[in-house]
């Protein structure tokens, strides 16, 4: 298939991209690089460009007979979204409209997209299944909520099929340690713990110790970034076989506290982490586990590396390597 990937030099972006072309599929990447990284993507061919530029969508899809578009190309950060809502709406909703709307127009009626656990706010139970309440609590959850309602919407009116993927915590790098996570600033627990191992931090911080966990740090699910990727290009082969609309949580269905986190990461790199404490953050959850069971029944989905100190390892191979490279 010929696939456009927005977002595709971003974190996510670039891995599915090369998923996608070792498995055959000729792709194109768009990215405006506010987050992405020109390098990431190598040899692919590459637009610069907005995902709120119509015309240049237009042309692009004029000029390619794309069969599936895979959305990358949000704005990801919780706490930024708090504080400049306007820019997450405008971005995560707005042109995300604008692209749906060229795709509709060209007649491309398969879209992946990229949502988030966040759309689920505080959970009420846990794992947390698909019908779980949706409820987001911040801006952020709350862009991608409206997307996938919106996708709902367009699949009635245009027959635009999706599939919408809830991400838990995605993490890790390519096994190679060719490309991996880059965000500035980082906010995300496993590469900010190895910057402190690596010593370009001083330590990272735990933030509240006292929730009602084993530990009494949060427990998180991480997912590795590869099998992320790998149930978005199942969810393209379900799209192109004739599967419906359809959502599903994306998750490893196991939890890590932030201090099994911390102590995984030790024994990696075999470095010590200094730890210092913080108080709890605002509207961050005990507990945020997935219940995956659905994807892997329906699509035969199997997480390759659902163990943490796998995930860790080949994050740091990644972190390791691009420090060399500097």
């Amino acid at each position: 298939m010929k696939i456009l990937v927005t977002g595709g030099a971003g974190y996510i972006g670039s891995h599915m991209v090369v998923l996608l072309e070792k498995s055959g599929h000729e792709v194109i990447v768009m990215d405006n690089l506010s987050n992405g990284h020109r390098e990431s993507i190598d040899k692919t061919p590459f637009i610069l460009g907005d995902i709120g530029d119509r015309s240049l969508l237009d042309r692009i899809m004029a000029e390619n007979s794309f069969d599936a578009v895979m959305h990358f190309a949000s704005f990801i950060q919780v706490g930024e979204s708090v504080i400049s809502p306007s820019k997450y709406y405008n971005n995560n909703v707005s042109k995300t409209l604008v692209l749906l709307d060229a795709m509709a127009n060209a007649g491309i009626r398969k879209f992946i997209f990229s949502s988030t656990a966040a759309i689920f706010g505080e959970p009420i139970r846990s794992p947390i299944d698909e019908l779980h309440p949706k409820s987001p609590v911040n801006p952020y959850g709350r862009t991608k909520l409206f997307v996938e309602e919106i996708l709902s919407d367009y699949r009635k009116a245009y027959g635009l099929k999706s599939v919408a993927l809830r991400y838990f915590n995605a993490a890790g790098a390519d096994p190679d340690g060719r490309i991996g996570e880059r965000h500035h600033p980082e906010t995300h627990l496993i590469p900010l713990i190895l910057k402190a191992a690596s010593g370009e931090r001083d330590s990272i911080t735990v933030y509240g110790k006292d929730y009602d966990t084993p530990d009494g740090t949060c427990i998180r699910d991480y997912i590795h970034v590869i099998d992320l990727c790998e149930a978005h290009l199942l969810s393209l082969l379900h799209l192109e076989s004739g599967g419906d609309s359809i959502s599903y949580n994306l998750g490893n269905g196991q939890g890590f506290s932030v201090l099994e986190v911390i102590s995984a990461a030790e024994k990696v790199t075999q470095k010590a982490i200094r730890v210092e404490n913080g108080e709890r953050r605002a509207g961050d959850p005990p507990r945020l586990v997935a219940d995956s069971r659905m994807i892997k029944k329906d699509l035969g989905w199997t997480p390759r590396y659902p163990d943490i100190e796998t995930i860790i390892k080949h994050a740091w191979l990644f972190e390791e390597k691009r420090k060399d490279n500097h």
